[in-house]
């Protein structure tokens, strides 16, 4: 009897991960259409098949929504960090530049990341969600120094490094969705060199 419980609960628990990951598909299509700064409950349900209600069994608000939308983008960013290459010297001229260049492709394409921030900012931000996204921005900044043949990061001097490694691609990536980086002249292969060798 003790069995049969266990499989039913473990039957509910599978099904109630596929609901959410097919949630979030539907979420993620929503956002590619319209924006995810303007992801609503009510349109992810609509585009799920689920009755708007029912999404709240998932995700308590607006809010989690995209802070998992934008974790799995950085789980995503960071997978494709660890299948990068791995740099035999880690002082390899390039390492850096070359590892910027596929995060920076990746963030460009998501849309989750820059509605992520403007999430945190709120006090709607529930803790469980805002502790996934930065566990998941940790491993990010982690396969970013793997890549680039920065760890061990021993110090936190080489973690600070890391650190501005990432926001200055974010920022790049920001400028770049917005068209200013052709406006102010620049080429984004150029400041992923300097980039590269600012920190290496």
């Amino acid at each position: 009897m003790a069995e049969a419980a266990s499989k039913r609960r473990e039957r509910r628990s599978r099904q109630r991960a596929a609901n959410r990951a097919a949630i979030l598909d539907a979420a993620r299509r929503v956002a590619m259409r319209e924006g995810a700064g303007t992801l609503s409950l009510r349109a992810v349900a609509a585009e799920a098949g689920y009755a708007p209600a029912s999404i709240y069994e998932y995700f308590r608000n607006r809010a989690e929504m995209i802070l998992a939308l934008a974790a799995d983008d950085l789980g995503q960013i960071a997978h494709a960090l660890r299948e990068y290459p791995a740099q035999t010297d880690a002082k390899r001229s390039g390492a850096l530049g070359a590892a910027a260049a596929t995060v920076l492709d990746l963030i460009r394409q998501s849309g989750a990341l820059a509605a992520a921030v403007a999430t945190l900012e709120s006090a709607k931000t529930p803790p469980k969600a805002e502790r996934v996204f930065n566990g998941k921005l940790i491993g990010l900044l982690t396969a970013l120094a793997d890549s680039a043949g920065r760890t061990p990061l021993k110090t936190r001097e080489e973690q600070a490094d890391v650190v501005l490694a990432g926001a200055t691609i974010a920022g790049l990536a920001v400028l770049l969705r917005a068209g200013r980086l052709k406006v102010l002249g620049f080429d984004e292969r150029e400041l992923l060199e300097r980039l590269d060798h600012r920190f290496m």
